[in-house]
């Protein structure tokens, strides 16, 4: 236990002060947990803060409307996060009287949570002794043990939760799994780990076989899509024209009209398009204004965007509502989206 030991003694000395650190609220756990999902702390922090200050308890997130919901989300990204959030805070209110299970695999069934969020929260809230499994642990365990698996294989993932669950200090695993995920992003970090300081030095694998840039091991390499989108802010005297998403990555978020293309076009080519002749056919259109291109990467996709301002009467589209301009900042949006709002002058 060399390894255990010395990690939640360096956990002492420099562990950050955060907020659901103070905290046996298992509500408040469970929510820092799912915000912490794919967001650095830094960011992440503020968007606990606000959930925690507008809601509460579980039952005022179970009982606010989704879209309020997922405009607090905005700009965190990965929204099924949100609306899995909002459907468990319901499922806890009406089938647990608000009260989190202390049962890992009763905790394992909500939406949203996978095997390191059930041993994350019952472990941090419960004392329970299940090992966390996260990018940072996978890091620290690989580099330190020399694990060269790939770790998103099945062999590499049961490989990685056994060496974790051994090494879990069973008395105390809500402070050994706090102490590694710390130590993963603090000092074993993906580029630049601080070596010179570590007190896993002397029986690091990677360390002392140059490996630490090999590790860990990645099998799958995802193959990123581009797509080309032409968002169209279509004003009428009612206002403009705005539509909720019913599937996909932005489901349940608001966003305009849009023609997508396979390749890039320009300002011409799109107005000569048949997509743009099968939005407009016979429709009498001004344009007022094509921003800059928003390039905006996600983990399958890059998206390549231009919103054009254009202006018209003849128009009814369906799917979408007419919502007055000065309150397009209202409603949940794409970061995309928002970083397009950011350049506008709403008021």
């Amino acid at each position: 236990m060399n390894f255990s030991n010395k990690l939640v003694s360096w956990y002492q000395v420099n562990k950050r002060d955060l907020p659901w650190r103070n905290t046996a609220n298992t509500y408040y756990i469970w929510l820092s947990e799912i915000i912490l999902q794919q967001t650095r702390v830094v960011q992440g922090t503020s968007y606990y803060l606000a959930f925690v200050k507008a809601y509460p308890k579980v039952e005022d997130l179970a009982n606010a409307p989704e879209d309020e919901v997922l405009k607090m989300w905005q700009g965190l990204g990965y929204y099924s996060r949100a609306r899995n959030l909002h459907f468990t805070a319901k499922e806890i209110a009406a089938n647990y009287g608000g009260k989190f299970p202390n049962d890992y695999q009763k905790i394992l069934k909500l939406k949203g949570v996978g095997p390191y969020t059930a041993a994350a929260i019952t472990s941090f809230a419960f004392g329970l002794p299940y090992a966390v499994v996260d990018g940072n642990v996978i890091r620290v365990l690989s580099r330190i043990f020399g694990v060269d698996t790939p770790y998103d294989t099945p062999l590499g993932k049961k490989q990685f939760q056994e060496l974790a669950q051994e090494l879990l200090i069973k008395e105390n695993p809500s402070v050994y799994n706090q102490a590694i995920m710390e130590f993963g992003a603090m000092q074993c970090k993906p580029k630049s780990p601080s070596c010179s300081v570590c007190p896993m030095q002397g029986f690091c694998e990677a360390y002392n076989n140059n490996t630490i840039a090999k590790l860990p091991v990645k099998s799958k390499k995802i193959k990123v899509k581009n797509r080309f989108l032409h968002f169209l802010m279509i004003e009428t005297e009612g206002g403009v024209y705005l539509g909720k998403r019913k599937s996909g990555i932005w489901q349940g978020l608001y966003e305009f009209p849009f023609l997508e293309f396979f390749v890039r076009v320009n300002e011409k080519e799109l107005l000569l398009s048949e997509e743009w002749a099968n939005m407009f056919a016979g429709v009498k259109v001004e344009i007022q204004s094509i921003s800059s291109e928003f390039i905006h990467v996600l983990s399958h996709q890059k998206i390549y965007a231009q919103f054009w301002e254009v202006k018209t009467n003849d128009i009814n589209l369906r799917n979408h509502q007419l919502i007055a301009k000065e309150e397009l900042e209202n409603y949940p949006v794409s970061r995309l989206t928002e970083k397009y709002f950011e350049t506008l002058e709403l008021t």
